[in-house]
């Protein structure tokens, strides 16, 4: 899966829990959670989400690197591979 593919697939992840979250708005290198307004409980959802659609463990250590949307699709590219 490309970075393309990985983006948009996060992106319909977000949508899921954010329904109201227009793409188009979206900056790569900016926080997410200020973008989307994720409370805590819907970044988890989100990171478990990830977990499951793409089968990649996210140990809570890493959560703290998982900032921007680039961050995201980055680390997870690096783990499909």
């Amino acid at each position: 899966m490309n970075a393309s593919e990985l983006r948009s697939t996060v992106i319909e992840i977000l949508q899921s829990i954010a329904p109201e979250l227009d793409e188009a708005l979206l900056r790569d290198n900016r926080p997410l959670r200020l973008q989307v307004d994720l409370d805590s409980m819907d970044w988890l959802n989100f990171l478990v989400s990830l977990h499951e659609r793409f089968g990649v463990n996210i140990p809570e250590s890493d959560y703290a690197g998982l900032v921007s949307l680039n961050d995201v699709v980055d680390y997870l590219q690096a783990r499909l591979k």
